[in-house]
């Protein structure tokens, strides 16, 4: 399995145009030909594109330089010379291009969408063949255009995780267990914090429906100051539709387990506080008496709340209901 990179650096060029021919017409019988130089072909572009098999930057890692092919150049009967392939660059989904010296957005692929492409470079135009100089006056043109050079950029692409639900946590709140639950994502799992590193994604299916869930590597309380993994992958749950807060029932304060979270979430981005979110606890088979499912009813009486457990299955049903409705996307 490819490891997860969501930034990474490199130059890209597109293609130089190709020059035109300076020939002239030799044909027996023919002692006047004149000017038959033809153009030459355009240079290749360099165009990312959006593919949805792809969940990383990894497959870009290690090439410093993304060039399109040159333009070949014209040739005598005015042919013309061969057009550049393209350099086509699949990146996933919420992929956004910047320029590596200033951060300037050149593009952003926000929307989940198969084969959505933008040009980041555009060939060189080949240069015109003496053929295009013939006049009654210059019957004889020696010269012909060279072709323009392409055009090159310095770029950074960040990835941010597209989905319908981020499910967010303290470690060991039991994310990863509940995304290999509800979908076949295969996130690590051990009974010690951060066992999961890097974002996750799953998709959970109903008919024609699907939801897409994000398993963000825990929170603690201080990750704003970098306690912790910090608020390294914060960013893919910032384009999320909704969060899904998880607390461990089997802890002793899964309440203040909620409002830690809701607090760094904030203080990363003050929009993450107000997006929907339904508020999970988690692991219910260590709650026997229900009073922590009761403490968390009493603390959040406007949310929906609802308890699970994987080790048991109980409660999956209704989670899997809740979390089609909110998905509720046929892709």
């Amino acid at each position: 399995m490819s490891a997860f990179v969501d930034e990474t650096r490199f130059e890209v060029r597109s293609g130089d145009g190709g020059a035109g021919s300076t020939s002239f017409r030799r044909e027996k019988y023919v002692p006047r030909g004149g000017p038959d130089g033809g153009d030459g072909g355009k240079g290749g572009d360099v165009v990312f594109i959006t593919r949805r098999n792809l969940a990383t930057l990894a497959h870009l890692r290690g090439k410093v330089l993304y060039k399109a092919e040159n333009g070949s150049n014209g040739k005598g009967r005015r042919m013309h010379g061969k057009d550049g392939d393209d350099m086509v660059i699949a990146v996933p989904p919420g992929t956004v291009i910047r320029d590596a010296e200033s951060g300037e957005i050149f593009h952003d692929f926000s929307q989940i969408i198969e084969g959505e492409n933008w040009t980041c470079c555009f060939g060189g135009r080949g240069g015109q063949g003496n053929w295009h100089y013939r006049s009654s006056r210059n019957q004889k043109p020696t010269y012909a255009q060279n072709g323009l050079p392409g055009e090159g950029r310095s770029v950074t692409l960040e990835l941010a995780l597209i989905a319908d639900i981020g499910l967010v946590g303290m470690p060991s709140a039991g994310k990863s267990s509940l995304i290999n639950a509800l979908t076949a994502a295969q996130s690590k799992i051990g009974a010690y914090p951060f066992t999961t590193k890097v974002p996750n994604l799953g998709v959970l299916r109903r008919g024609e429906t699907e939801v897409v869930i994000a398993d963000i590597p825990g929170l603690i309380e201080g990750a704003a100051e970098g306690a912790g993994l910090g608020h390294k992958f914060l960013r893919h749950v910032a384009r999320t539709a909704s969060l899904a807060y998880l607390t461990d029932l089997g802890e002793d304060d899964p309440v203040n387990a909620v409002h830690i979270l809701e607090r760094e979430l904030r203080r990363y981005d003050p929009a993450l506080g107000d997006k929907r979110r339904i508020i999970i606890g988690t692991k219910a088979d260590l709650d026997e008496t229900g009073q922590k499912q009761t403490a968390l009813e009493s603390a959040f009486p406007d949310e929906e709340i609802l308890r699970v457990s994987v080790y048991n299955r109980d409660g999956l049903g209704k989670l899997i209901d809740s979390f089609i409705e909110r998905g509720s996307t046929v892709r």
